[in-house]
């Protein structure tokens, strides 16, 4: 049977007129390209070089066999470069930035896809600049940047909701929500235990602003848990309060270890933004991620 190898080998010795140049471009020794051609030229029964001076000279069968071959060895090649690039692209590692409050909800999906991603957590601002300066590939953010070096595009919705551990009852609070009694809303809300992933309270302020039109709400957290995956994991096991994004209450909320005690439709979506560089080798990957969290947001 005759052996692809030996036809490589045949094609680059065509091209170059020399043994030795066809042994550097093959990454092969010069008695192993010898060797093959001598066996191919047993296997077609014609010889194929005639030696010179300087190389060797391809015979008249040569020349046929090299236009019988070489479309169908040029698309064979192509064939094998397609696999080895989608083999690369496979097992590349894929530099992606996000929130760490938004890595349990969002970022975990892309581990369920891909099997080599560096995830770096940062703000915003400190994501765009790392994708901007290439030192990221991706980054996933609530922010829209004015920006012509980067490809920006909308992967889908994130709000903050107010949720509560399962044991609270919470008939007063949704009495006072159903006839729209805002101030009976912030009273019982004061009297919870509130739970927060920053000391700073940014979810309470945010929500309060556009909710309760109220710049600084009378609550003081309880509980400073810096990881917001973290502080929904331990609110479901005691007692309290806190404001999150739905995406990540969502599970505890499905598996009933959370309830949802308000999803206010005075409080605005964020969008949510997939950033990446102008690099072409990453546009599939760019694809693959912007699709996966679409499943997830959409």
């Amino acid at each position: 049977m005759v052996n692809l190898e030996w036809y490589r080998t045949f094609k680059s010795v065509y091209k170059n007129g020399n043994f030795s140049l066809a042994a550097k471009e093959l990454f092969i020794s010069q008695p192993a390209v010898s060797q093959q051609i001598v066996m191919l030229e047993a296997h077609v029964g014609y010889k194929l070089f005639n030696r010179k001076s300087k190389g060797v000279e391809p015979t008249e069968y040569a020349k046929l066999l090299n236009n019988l071959i070489i479309d169908a060895l040029d698309r064979l090649e192509n064939v094998e470069n397609g696999f080895r690039a989608k083999a690369f692209n496979a097992n590349r590692l894929l530099s992606v930035g996000i929130s760490k409050h938004l890595m349990s909800s969002i970022g975990s999906a892309l581990v369920a896809k891909f099997d080599f991603i560096d995830f770096t957590f940062h703000n915003n601002d400190s994501l765009f600049d790392l994708v901007n300066t290439k030192k990221l590939d991706f980054a996933i953010v609530t922010k829209k940047f004015d920006t012509f070096d980067t490809i920006q595009k909308k992967v889908g919705d994130i709000k903050q909701i107010i949720v509560g551990s399962t044991e609270i009852d919470s008939t007063v609070l949704k009495t006072a929500i159903k006839n729209k009694d805002f101030t009976a809303i912030e009273n019982w809300l004061n009297e919870q235990k509130w739970y927060s992933h920053d000391a700073g309270i940014p979810h309470v302020k945010l929500f309060w602003l556009h909710v309760f039109a109220k710049k600084r709400p009378s609550i003081v957290a309880n509980y400073i848990i810096p990881s917001e995956y973290e502080m929904l994991e331990i609110l479901s096991k005691n007692t309290g309060v806190a404001v999150t994004w739905n995406c990540n209450a969502k599970n505890l909320i499905q598996e009933k270890k959370l309830q949802l005690l308000w999803n206010s439709k005075e409080m605005p979506s964020t969008e949510v933004f997939l950033l990446s560089g102008k690099k072409d080798n990453m546009s599939t990957f760019f694809q693959d991620i912007e699709t996966e969290l679409k499943g997830v947001l959409g």
